[in-house]
């Protein structure tokens, strides 16, 4: 395995990741490439814009974000972690892969369980 393409993947998602729990917008687009796509249980975005928009809502609910593993690869990233919300589903288990080209991430798949967040649908699909 390219060591030194795993750690600029690594370098690039724990950027975004960081940037993007600390709400700050520039910055984690910064680590986006195009063309790109993000997918959720609940929304689905197909450019930056988009996704990079729902940002500052979301960083709005959230106490608090704990990592509990990381995977990387030479162009692919994993992270496992729980998200702590101020909302009535409390904290969220959450799994995050990203697909990277070059030092861009291009794709990021969002899974979850959606079943507690169905009570507040309407507002998450604005």
């Amino acid at each position: 395995m390219n060591t030194t393409a795993q750690e600029q993947t690594r370098r690039t998602v724990r950027g975004y990741h960081e940037a993007r729990f600390r709400g700050e917008v520039s910055a984690a687009a910064a680590h986006l490439g195009e063309p790109f796509r993000f997918q959720s249980p609940f929304i689905t975005s197909d450019d930056r814009t988009g996704h990079l928009a729902t940002l500052p809502g979301f960083v709005s609910i959230v106490t608090g974000v704990e990592l509990i593993s990381e995977l990387y690869g030479e162009a692919e990233a994993t992270l496992v972690y729980d998200v702590h919300t101020a909302t009535p589903v409390g904290t969220q288990r959450t799994a995050e892969h990203f697909r990277l080209d070059g030092d861009k991430i291009v794709s990021i798949m969002l899974l979850f369980d959606a079943s507690p967040w169905q009570p507040m649908k309407a507002q998450i699909e604005l």
